[in-house]
């Protein structure tokens, strides 16, 4: 393979790989040293890589509803901390510490979770 193919055309694409894959990991977008508390009820409950995904719709103080995305910890880590594919269901009420986004828009990035009966499910492992 010729010198001049290896600069102009291998060593641009892996560096391109190798910042996707860094990126993905930043928090950057959320407000990590604020964290707020919502409590709201399960529209959807997302067990997949690499990160999880609660939905909720929570009352809006005006007598409707608004609907937050909130980004959870990646399967793998929840599941050896003991968490479980259907540990959330839709209609289940939860109590939700998470850090919101910077732009304003309704997604967070979840701390912690407490369960209608008062558990808190691990977090870490």
């Amino acid at each position: 393979m010729n010198l001049h193919y290896l600069r102009t055309v291998t060593l641009p694409l892996l560096l391109l790989t190798c910042m996707a894959a860094t990126a993905h990991h930043s928090n950057s977008q959320f407000e990590v040293l604020n964290v707020q508390v919502m409590t709201g009820v399960v529209t959807d409950w997302q067990w997949s890589n690499p990160h999880t995904w609660l939905r909720l719709s929570t009352d809006d103080g005006k007598g409707g509803k608004t609907e937050w995305a909130m980004e959870g910890r990646a399967p793998g880590i929840l599941g050896r901390a003991g968490w479980t594919p259907k540990i959330l269901k839709p209609g289940d009420t939860v109590t939700v510490h998470y850090s919101p986004a910077k732009d304003g828009t309704k997604v967070g990035m979840i701390a912690r979770v407490t369960l209608a009966d008062g558990v808190i499910p691990p977090q870490n492992s």
